[in-house]
Order: structure tokens, then C-alpha cells, then sequence
């Protein structure tokens, strides 16, 4: 578990974790974060219900998840729960939507949960297109995404703006290629819940991006949904305090990937897909580009420091002072961007395996030389650093499979 976890809110739970014997075995969970909901739940609950019961061909149930409401939501929820079948309530002491998804995900034995926001926003027609690329095995979460070109929105300036800048700090600041973090409907296979949500320590309206960002980072297939959304002008959200909050997040998730702190290998060891072909990964084409973006800059560099050291050292302590240079700079590089890995945890087993790899490509480069000066004695530097370059070009190769194997295979 991460050192990002930390201990959840007391949860008052009406639902159960585990089937009891006789009741039936739920396909989708779907939940309803509330927090001083009284009026609305009663039209939201009941229209979601008749939905489910007649838009929805899998055993379903609603889940109420009052997070610390302080008017008669709890109560009411409860009216709710007696009065219409598969539905359940869950409350919480504290405070927060992440909160209380996680508890209700936590507690669920569904196969697919999701949740929705109490308003239901989001066109209704959209869960199953949401829903169905779960429980069929091909995704394992999905999102309605209010920003997809097919997209049919209707909310206020002031927040599209917001939403649109917050999705792009997203993609600059973490590398997110979902396009919309914090869109009110959501869903995701059970089991990936129950090996993300120890992981995502944010309790309020944050806990959606850290969940998709580690997710993703994990490799893991995030399906995204176009959906019909209308905003409401009801919303007690506080857009600026929000938007601090998760300019927070944004902040703690990143150092947390930059230092390691998140296990993002090992989830993905355990969540990840297997390759389309045996032997190779899928992200390999990246790994291949980010490694040759890495290599032309340890090429130039070697380049440089050839030149200068050729005239005090010679050739052959010229290249194996300037390839032994490049060479560590050249692992850290790819370690932390071609493959991904962060952190101080095996740094120098790493660089030990690295140098492994440069007396190989230190053996082809003298090789070379020596080959070349066999040859012909008298050739100048520049000659000689062509035949570096090309005999590099070969090392390079080789260079790329022993690193992918130094590193273990990882897609970032």
C-alpha cells in the first residue's frame, strides 16, 4: 500500500459487503454521493430506479451514500430504501464525494460500481454505453466525458472555462490523456477498484482525477463515453475553492509519481493487459521513440566531449572517457523517461546493469578504432569519429533490448 493512504471516515453501512444468502447477486452498483440533499433526492432516487428497472437488462441496485448530511437527507434516504426494492444507504461522519464513493465501492460485491451525482446531469441514456465495456471485460473504468467534440453540454461560461483549463493542466502537469477528470459519472470494475482505492488518499472532489491518474499510469483501459449534460444552477459547488483543492492534488500526485511513492509498477504487473504479440509490449513504439529522442542527445553530447578530449587524451581514452560520461547520464535519462521508473529504489543496481551495457558498446566502439587505425595510422579525428558514430548506431540497438530487460518491461 502506499504511503498516500490514509484512514477513511466511519462508515454506517446498510449495505451489505458480501451477499447475504437469498438476495441477489448485483451486477452494476450504482451510488449517489449526498450531502444536504433532502429535496432533490426523493425526484433523483426514484427516477434513476425507474430507469434501472426498465432501461438496464443486469440486476442493479442504488446506493444512498449521505456523507455528514446535518438536514433530514439521512432520513429521508431511508423512506427511500423501505419504500422501493435494490435500494440501499450507506452514511458516513465526514464529509467529502470521495469519501464516500470509496466506502460504498469498498463495501460493494457488484461486479461493476459506478457512481452518478444527485442533479443526474448527465443524460440517463449514457450508462449503459458507460456500463457495458466493463461487465463485457474490454475496459476496466469508464467516464462520461463532457468534452469529446460529440459532446452535447449546456452549462455557463465561467465553468467550461474552468473545466477546460483544469483538463489541460491535467494533460501538461501529469501527462493525463483522459479529457474529462471530473465529469459526475462514473464506473469501473470492481476488482480494479479494490486494488486502486487503497491508493487514492484524496477524500473530497479530487479523489476522481488521482484515481484516473493512477489508473493510467497503472496502463490500465479508460473507455470514454460522450455524454448529454445540462449544468445545474442549483449547484452549491465552490468552483474556486475546488479548483484550489485540485490544483493541490495535482501537486501531491505529481511528486508522489516523481519519487516513487505510488506503486505504479507493481500495479501494473498485476492490472495491466497482456501484450497484442508475444514479446511485444504494448507501448513499445513510445518506449522506441523516447529512447532514440534520448539517443541523439547522448550521440551529440559524445560527439562534443570526443572532440574536446581527442587532443590532450587520444582516441581510444577520448571514447572511453566520453562514452563512460554519457553512458550514466544516458541510463538515468531512460530509466526515468523511456521506461518510466521513479525514485532512489535501485538506482545503483540499475546503473551497475547500465554499465554492463556500456562495456559492450565500449567494446564495439574500440573495436572500431582499433580496426580503423590497423587500417590506416594516420586518419584524422573526424574520420575516426564517423566510425564512432556508425559503430554507436549498432550499440545503440542492442543497447535499447538490454535496457528494456535492465528495466523490466514497463509502458509509461
Amino acid at each position: 500500500m502506499s504511503d498516500l493512504a490514509t484512514s477513511r471516515p466511519a462508515v454506517s453501512n446498510d449495505a451489505q459487503s458480501a451477499p447475504v444468502p437469498g438476495s441477489p447477486q448485483y451486477v452494476l452498483d450504482i451510488v449517489i454521493p449526498v450531502y444536504n440533499e433532502e429535496h432533490d433526492l426523493p425526484g433523483s432516487v426514484r427516477r434513476l430506479h425507474h430507469f434501472l428497472a426498465t432501461e438496464v437488462p443486469y440486476p442493479s441496485r442504488i446506493i444512498v451514500a449521505d456523507n455528514a448530511s446535518t438536514d433530514d437527507t439521512l432520513a429521508v434516504a431511508h423512506a427511500l430504501a423501505a419504500d422501493l426494492p435494490d435500494v440501499d444507504v450507506i452514511h458516513l461522519d465526514a464529509k467529502g464525494r470521495g469519501g464516500a464513493l470509496h466506502a460504498a465501492w469498498s463495501a460493494s460485491s457488484a461486479t461493476v460500481v459506478a457512481y452518478t451525482d444527485v442533479d443526474l446531469s448527465t443524460d440517463l441514456r449514457a450508462l449503459m454505453p458507460l456500463v457495458a465495456p466493463l461487465i463485457s471485460g474490454h475496459s476496466d473504468i469508464a467516464i462520461g466525458s463532457r468534452l469529446t467534440a460529440s459532446s452535447r453540454v449546456v452549462r455557463g461560461t465561467k465553468r467550461e472555462f474552468v473545466s477546460r483549463s483544469y483538463n489541460l493542466i491535467l494533460r501538461g502537469a501529469l501527462g493525463a490523456r483522459f479529457s474529462d477528470a471530473q465529469c459526475g459519472f462514473k464506473a469501473m470494475r470492481a476488482d480494479v477498484a479494490r486494488q486502486l482505492l487503497p491508493l487514492v488518499s484524496d477524500t473530497g472532489w479530487f479523489f476522481d482525477t488521482e484515481l484516473l491518474v493512477i489508473a493510467e499510469r497503472a496502463g490500465l483501459r479508460i473507455h470514454e463515453v460522450p455524454v448529454d449534460w445540462v449544468d445545474d444552477p442549483d449547484s452549491r459547488v465552490d468552483v474556486l475553492r475546488t479548483a484550489i483543492d485540485d490544483l493541490k492534488g495535482c501537486w501531491r500526485v505529481g511528486r508522489a509519481l516523481a519519487t516513487g511513492a505510488l506503486p505504479v509498477r507493481e500495479l501494473r504487473a498485476s492490472l495491466g493487459r497482456e501484450p497484442l504479440v508475444a514479446g511485444v509490449p504494448a507501448g513499445m513504439v513510445g518506449q522506441m521513440v523516447r529512447f532514440g529522442i534520448i539517443g541523439v542527445a547522448s550521440t551529440l553530447a559524445y560527439s562534443v566531449l570526443y572532440l574536446l578530449l581527442h587532443s590532450t587524451m587520444g582516441a581510444q581514452a577520448a571514447n572511453l572517457s566520453a562514452l563512460l560520461l554519457t553512458a550514466v547520464a544516458n541510463t538515468a535519462a531512460n530509466r526515468a523517461f523511456t521506461f518510466g521508473i521513479r525514485g532512489r529504489t535501485g538506482v545503483a543496481r540499475h546503473q551497475l546493469q547500465g554499465l554492463g551495457v556500456f562495456a559492450f558498446g565500449l567494446a564495439i566502439t574500440s573495436g572500431s578504432l582499433f580496426a580503423l587505425h590497423r587500417f590506416d595510422a594516420g586518419v584524422g579525428k573526424e574520420l575516426e569519429l564517423s566510425v564512432l558514430v556508425v559503430a554507436n548506431l549498432v550499440a545503440t540497438l542492442v543497447r535499447f533490448i538490454a535496457l528494456r530487460r535492465v528495466f523490466g518491461v514497463h509502458r509509461r
